[in-house]
């Protein structure tokens, strides 16, 4: 059990009547005191960031305030602890303010005095969090930018939703296409949080088998069933404390998400078999690749599941609709692979980038790190284009032949790079591109483009 991050105050004495008095005297200043008897086991209770003060006696039965000090400050080193000592204990005060303890009050002291230490001491506690929550941000942005590699808008939003989400308890439903990258999202929600230190469970329910899905996630008793011989504690209950991660949500039998909407709501877990509540402290993240709403209306998936899965929905934009953060992430994986292999790394070469901007990566990220594996191995950069029902493929062909030849090919390549993205006119194409109209209507015949390409009406001049 750890205590309350509302207690600003533990005061600790095991003097009764001194320690109800400078409860008392806290308590009428308005701060939130929590009184003990003792200090043992204090330390455990205390998460590292809890945003209070202690202020203990010297002289105690068990562990005294030295040795508080000392377990305290081996958690936290700047978390304040105020000594109260006697007449006679001044040098040993003295110790312990070289030990690093906040401040000391020798006997008999002044109510002033104890609140101006205290409210001293919780002004720097405050400091010292907020110093520490900035330091946390900077890093874990940092730490975002090397695991979701990108600098596109929707990855710059991705990013940001991923830091605000990752601090709180909220549950979280992660949406994209297959080979995305949800686990990889999944994991940074984990780490990022309070709950880094405690275990990240992940399970894909779309490769388990029926028979086994119920036990394997919620446990059973012995005999639950013809050979459970044994107990077994299921995921839910192993990943408590932390964080688990379910994966192909929408392949979860309707019975299951029932069991699955009853631990989302109260929190416990029933083994197969069992009659004992068991209570959880986790967090869960669910993914799913299929329309989830669509899924409830068509009878496939409980409603009331989807919605409470859908509080915090994060979506992960397919790599088609990410530009030239392709570029980067294949850069990236190569480079990666290169090391691994302990090959020199390769540059991509013009024609091989104009080859990457056009593919329309059915397999998202992962089909992207296989290719940049192959390359980095020195094979043929040969890429399938089966895309997925509504993205814009378009035919991949490798540049080959002269300068002149490459030149003319790249140039095409980046049109129609430009083309597959969505534009209003040929006037914002022509800006995108970085050249005038007319230029862009002559290199259009000349290659045999035109604005359909892109999604929009053949008559490029009447769009504009």
């Amino acid at each position: 059990m750890t205590i309350d991050n509302r207690v600003q105050v533990v005061l600790i004495d095991d003097d009764p009547h001194l320690r109800q008095a400078l409860s008392q005297t806290l308590d009428l200043a308005g701060l939130k005191i929590l009184p003990l008897a003792e200090a043992k086991g204090l330390a455990a209770q205390l998460e590292r960031d809890w945003p209070g003060v202690v202020v203990s006696d010297i002289r105690m039965p068990g562990m005294d305030g030295l040795e508080l000090l000392s377990e305290l400050h081996a958690q936290d080193p700047e978390l304040p602890v105020l000594l109260i000592t006697g007449h006679g204990d001044v040098p040993l005060a003295v110790q312990a303010m070289r030990a690093g303890a906040y401040d000391f009050l020798e006997k008999p002291f002044a109510s002033d005095a104890l609140l101006d230490s205290v409210r001293r001491a919780l002004a720097l506690r405050r400091l010292v969090l907020d110093n520490r929550s900035l330091r946390l941000a900077l890093s874990d942005r940092n730490e975002l930018s090397t695991r979701l590699v990108g600098q596109s808008a929707p990855m710059l939003r991705l990013r940001e939703q991923i830091g605000a989400l990752a601090a709180t308890k909220a549950d979280v439903l992660i949406l994209g296409e297959t080979g995305a990258g949800k686990e990889v999202v999944a994991r940074a929600l984990h780490d990022l949080s309070s709950r880094r230190s405690g275990p990240f469970v992940a399970i894909n329910a779309g490769a388990l088998a029926e028979s086994v899905v119920e036990s394997e996630l919620f446990g059973h008793e012995p005999g639950a069933f013809t050979g459970a011989q044994k107990r077994r504690i299921g995921k839910f209950e192993f990943a408590n404390g932390g964080t688990l991660f379910l994966d192909e949500i929408e392949s979860m039998s309707l019975d299951v998400q029932v069991k699955l909407l009853r631990l989302l709501q109260e929190r416990v877990v029933e083994r197969l078999g069992g009659n004992q509540l068991i209570p959880l402290d986790i967090r869960i993240i669910a993914a799913t690749k299929e329309d989830l709403r669509q899924a409830a209306d068509q009878g496939r998936f409980r409603a009331d599941l989807y919605y409470r899965l859908n509080v915090a929905p994060l979506r992960i934009p397919p790599l088609r609709e990410r530009g030239e953060d392709a570029l980067m992430l294949f850069q990236h994986f190569a480079d990666e692979a290169s090391a691994r292999h302990g090959l020199p790394p390769h540059e991509l070469q013009p024609g091989q980038r104009a080859l990457l901007l056009r593919h329309s990566w059915p397999g998202n990220v992962r089909e992207l790190q296989n290719a940049a594996e192959r390359f980095a191995l020195g094979l043929e950069l040969a890429l399938d284009n089966s895309a997925p029902e509504g993205a814009t493929g378009m035919t991949v062909d490798v540049v080959s032949g002269g300068l002149s030849e490459q030149v003319e090919n790249f140039e095409k390549s980046l049109i129609a790079a430009e083309l597959a993205r969505s534009h209003s006119s040929v006037r914002s194409l022509a800006e995108a591109l970085g050249i005038p109209r007319k230029t862009l209507h002559d290199k259009l015949r000349k290659h045999g483009l035109n604005f359909a390409d892109g999604g929009a009406s053949s008559h490029t001049d009447e769009l504009d």
